[in-house]
């Protein structure tokens, strides 16, 4: 039986084990010469600090909720760095009252009516992946308790309009869940971000999701037709239509909500036929903006590769991909329609002409050579973060954008900040990049810090760095997140980077959807 970490990332039986332990601890020490680490045992649910719940439901919702320990530790926190380290560390004093289940939209809107009466918080828990600090109970105010609702059962793929290629889907469903069910209808939703078996389609839309696909449907905005919301209100719901230029769109009100204005409890979805023809090659460059140019000649070109993720020397060795000479390009193509290796020609010759050096062996599956050790090494980095959090490391990760006329001067800037901030904090660090996803106007690349941290002030730590890199994106013109939404974490770059005016209007929708501001305190507002 598969169990969800209730400290860490995905399952229990996926997290790294002793052995590898060991070899993650060879490789962060070859890259702090002189520095011993030392791996932290994962803490005992029995020896969490987690007080008791404040709350005592109604006996109408006592089928629909849970004070369980394990349910209430695992509902605690995100996934970010500083919810990793305070799991390791047993302190769930933050802990979420009451679990709520609903089935029905009704017991939805009675499970908000139990919280305005009780002067409960109430916080949507998606698939709790969120790595900004989007689920925790950590907010202003002063609240009765904290109520943590799981989606989990709105799960059910409603219907499937084959002529117009799209399909009704609850929002509690997980993404493994939506692709086996559309799987035997022949069509896939092509949304694949990192967190795609751990996330469900309610959260990917509550915060703007960005899936793995580098190019032309990156967001999950490009896909939604129309959604259906439950708020403290009441229920809303879109018109589905192909596009409409009627006034300011609501769904677009909904996308990237985060939770503060109502539960998106389904949606309609624009599908796609599951792809037949694949093509992905590797491209070596020398120099990492030498590669930067390759992309923006690609993002341009029109091709829509499916992949064009360039990945730095240090970052790929890293990740034990290549040996840290060679900057890579992974790009590839596919299509359920027709061969695609007409696209790739072109492609290739764009980025030899820009100083690439393709590689000789052809990898027309994606789980080939580099591409594919690079594919196992992306679903494997959360659980390797969770390994250099327990051997005592700083890890973070963030991701931005930015236009090309400005990528060198920023990437530049971005680098220098950062590496210093993080070695005046730590003493040693190194950052890294990648970009995730291109734009014609732009390229959104995602950076890496691994610094080594001091027992009991990671978080700390952690936080000043953030707080640095939060105020070089934003002071070097880029935006304070691509695909990991604000959460609380990001707040005060988002307060920055948003126009004043506009933060009235969301306040005002959210006064209006939410009169209490039950809903997700402390996030976006």
């Amino acid at each position: 039986m598969t169990i969800r970490n209730y400290w860490g990332w995905g399952n229990e039986d996926s997290a790294f084990d002793d052995q590898q332990i060991e070899q993650l601890r060879q490789l962060v020490g070859m890259q702090f010469d002189g520095i011993e680490f030392t791996s932290q045992a994962p803490p005992a649910l029995a020896d969490l600090v987690m007080p008791e719940s404040r709350l005592q439901p109604p006996q109408s919702l006592l089928p629909i909720m849970s004070t369980d320990r394990r349910d209430r530790a695992s509902h605690t926190y995100g996934k970010s760095f500083r919810d990793i380290v305070r799991g390791l560390d047993g302190d769930y004093r933050c802990a979420p009252d009451l679990i709520a289940r609903p089935s029905t939209e009704q017991e939805l809107l009675d499970v908000l009516d139990y919280a305005s009466r009780s002067g409960a918080a109430v916080i949507p828990y998606g698939g709790g992946s969120s790595v900004v600090g989007g689920t925790e109970a950590r907010y202003e105010g002063d609240w009765a308790g904290t109520v943590t609702v799981d989606m989990e059962r709105f799960n059910r793929i409603l219907e499937v309009d084959h002529q117009s290629r799209a399909a009704h889907i609850e929002g509690g469903i997980y993404g493994p869940a939506l692709e086996a069910g559309l799987r035997p209808h022949g069509y896939t939703l092509r949304h694949f971000p990192q967190s795609f078996e751990f996330s469900t389609l309610g959260g990917w839309i509550a915060t703007r999701s960005g899936g793995h696909f580098a190019t032309l449907y990156t967001h999950i905005d490009d896909m939604v037709e129309s959604t259906r919301v439950i708020t403290p209100r009441g229920s809303l719901e879109t018109r589905r239509l192909p596009g409409s230029g009627a006034g300011p769109s609501p769904d677009r009100l909904f996308l990237g909500s985060e939770g503060i204005l109502g539960f998106v409890t389904s949606a309609w979805v624009r599908l796609q036929v599951r792809p037949e023809f694949r093509a992905t090659r590797t491209v070596h460059f020398a120099d990492f903006l030498q590669g930067a140019e390759a992309v923006r000649r690609v993002s341009q070109s029109g091709l829509y590769p499916a992949n064009c993720r360039l990945i730095d020397a240090r970052e790929a060795m890293i990740n034990g991909i290549g040996n840290g000479s060679k900057h890579l390009l992974i790009i590839g193509f596919e299509s359920a329609d027709h061969p695609v290796e007409a696209w790739m020609e072109r492609a290739l010759e764009i980025v030899a002409g820009a100083g690439g050096s393709v590689q000789v062996s052809r990898e027309k599956t994606p789980d080939k050579g580099q591409a594919g050790d690079w594919r196992q090494q992306f679903i494997r980095a959360p659980y390797m973060r969770d390994g250099l959090i327990r051997l005592g490391l700083v890890a973070e990760t963030f991701e931005t954008a930015i236009t090309w006329d400005r990528f060198e001067g920023f990437h530049q800037g971005v680098m220098e900040t950062v590496t210093r901030v993080a070695r005046e904090i730590c003493g040693k660090a190194f950052v890294t990049c990648r970009f995730t996803h291109v734009y014609p106007d732009g390229p959104a690349p995602y950076y890496t810090v691994i610094a080594p941290g001091r027992r009991g002030d990671q978080v700390k730590q952690w936080d000043e760095i953030k707080l640095a890199v939060m105020a070089a994106l934003i002071d070097m013109g880029g935006t304070i997140t691509h695909h990991h939404a604000v959460g609380r974490d990001h707040r005060p770059g988002y307060d920055r980077q948003r126009p004043d005016l506009f933060a009235e209007v969301l306040r005002s929708a959210k006064q209006t959807l939410d009169p209490d501001g039950l809903l997700n305190p402390g996030v976006l507002v």
